[in-house]
């Protein structure tokens, strides 16, 4: 479905092991070092700052939310990195996860309604663009509804299909199929991306069951996007499948599985 060559990306959030991981990511292959946004953890802008200062891999955020930042700061900050790691920084963006209100309020800022949100994506986005002038900020959307879908169609450069765990894959395909068809002549220049929260075949985190609601014997069962399991070479082959069926080709994984998915890594980036 795609001739995109695969690429990997580890999600991490800044402790005092960050230097470490980010330098044993580069040294392993991954294309991307990738930060979620919240006011739990540490700032992801001067956060991935110090990651691309400290080895050569790309940077971004994943994502950030639009209601913690007016649409100018967040282009502002997005601009400066891109300026500041020579075009290494991928600026992802979207409505924001369960909690974002809460957090946009702690900030003084509203959270507005679903149509207001997305109007902030494309107002960050065009401010982006007269900041970055001849330079060109790449755009990570996450998206899984209508009317998101069609924002990423027009206007990200990556789109990750932001569905849950369970979502069947049908689905899955479906969506991947309605972006292509809005994004007309610009589908061949999107990357597809897919995150996944565990890989091989051992318990998950207990951050990560708490998260999606079911262990791991039920993502095999119900064969979810969310899980690679089996070994490296039957992981790469389910990449591969992937690949083939919903043309993802960047994959993004939690920092806890670095070691763990290393060895498809070597086996598929750049391929």
């Amino acid at each position: 479905m795609t001739d995109k060559r695969f690429r990997f990306g580890i999600v991490a959030t800044p402790d005092d092991q960050w230097t470490k991981t980010v330098r044993r990511a580069a040294e392993l292959g991954y294309s991307t070092i990738l930060m979620p946004d919240g006011l739990q953890l540490l700032s992801p802008f001067p956060s991935l700052a110090m990651a691309a200062a400290v080895a050569d891999i790309r940077v971004g955020t994943f994502v950030a939310a639009a209601p913690m930042r007016t649409p100018y700061a967040a282009a502002w900050d997005a601009h400066t990195l891109t300026v500041l790691t020579d075009g290494r920084f991928e600026f992802g963006i979207g409505t924001g996860r369960p909690g974002t209100d809460e957090f946009a309020e702690r900030l003084g800022l509203p959270y507005g309604t679903g149509a207001e949100r997305l109007q902030q994506i494309r107002e960050t986005l065009d401010h982006l663009a007269e900041l970055d002038g001849d330079r060109h900020t790449p755009v990570l959307m996450a998206a899984g509804g209508p009317k998101s879908l069609a924002l990423a169609a027009e206007r990200a450069d990556v789109v990750s299909i932001a569905k849950g765990a369970m979502t069947p894959r049908a689905e899955v395909r479906q969506l991947t199929r309605d972006l292509r068809a809005m994004a007309g002549e610009r589908a061949d220049d999107i990357e597809l991306a897919l995150n996944v929260f565990a890989a091989g075949d051992g318990e998950l985190p207990p951050w990560t069951k708490q998260a999606i609601g079911v262990d791991a014997d039920v993502l095999r069962a119900t064969d979810s996007l969310m899980l690679l399991p089996g070994g490296p070479r039957q992981m790469a082959d389910e990449l591969l499948r992937r690949r083939d069926t919903f043309g993802a080709s960047y994959i993004s994984i939690n920092s806890a599985y670095l070691e763990e998915l290393a060895p498809v890594v070597e086996l598929l980036a750049g391929k």
